[in-house]
């Protein structure tokens, strides 16, 4: 494993109790950074922060990132015990079911809309003044191949991640003299909790659309997350960075 310098950064992962989460925070962790873990289960919540304990110094708030007062409360709360926040990896987000667009439940939709598009929204808009004030910042917004692609049965998800790309483009140029770099990942499927979610011919589809022929691992987002939030991405902004296996690498 290469190592990457984060010695000093202080980072919020949210959705940071499970999966790519988890894999996240304990990579940025492994590097050197503080980490606060954003999540709206608290008990998952306060079994990742024992368990990360050994690799570093661990935050945590129970949020709701669709709950925007909530969502400046916490960033508010961070920054005090921080005295700064360095990075955001904005990862929370759910499935949702799967359904035609003509059949898909209207409440469902904005379930989704609310958590994976909002949230994220929240999340930037929260934290970005801090990074304006010290005038560094490192954020990483997870979107899916499905934002890119557009995946049948999914069209919330998918219009949901579709918009994390739009959203990361925009604020990148807004902020891109600010020494702040605002990129985002789209990840294949990952087997992770969110499959709980979904159904078995919905995971086999997206299985048959990855040439590598295997789900992604989460140490592989990781791996990737580490390197963007890192001060070595000191150009790349407003860009988005494929990890689909293959699937598509436009």
């Amino acid at each position: 494993m290469n190592h990457i310098d984060l010695q000093g950064r202080f980072a919020v992962v949210t959705g940071g109790g499970q999966g790519i989460g988890l894999a996240v925070a304990t990579r940025l962790l492994d590097s050197g950074a503080t980490v606060s873990l954003w999540d709206r289960d608290a008990e998952t919540l306060r079994q990742a922060a024992q368990a990360l304990a050994k690799h570093g110094h661990v935050g945590t708030a129970s949020v709701d990132v669709s709950d925007a007062s909530r969502v400046a409360a916490a960033a508010e709360a961070t920054a005090k015990e921080f005295g700064r926040i360095d990075i955001l990896v904005a990862n929370a987000g759910i499935a949702g079911p799967n359904h035609r667009v003509w059949d898909y439940p209207v409440d469902a939709w904005k379930q989704v809309i609310d958590i994976d598009l909002s949230g994220v929204f929240y999340c930037c808009r929260a934290v970005v003044p801090f990074m304006l004030r010290q005038n560094y910042g490192r954020i990483v917004n997870v979107a899916s191949i499905a934002g890119k692609e557009g995946n049948p049965n999914a069209s919330a998800y998918s219009a949901a991640k579709a918009g994390v790309i739009a959203l990361t483009k925009s604020l990148g140029k807004e902020t891109a003299d600010k020494n702040i770099s605002v990129n985002c990942i789209t990840p294949a499927a990952a087997k992770t909790r969110i499959f709980d979610q979904i159904t078995q011919q919905h995971i086999d589809y997206m299985l048959s659309k990855i040439p590598r022929g295997r789900f992604l691992m989460v140490e592989e987002v990781a791996a990737m997350v580490a390197w963007l939030v890192s001060e070595e991405n000191s150009f790349t902004t407003g860009a988005v960075f494929d990890l689909s296996g293959g699937r598509a690498t436009y």
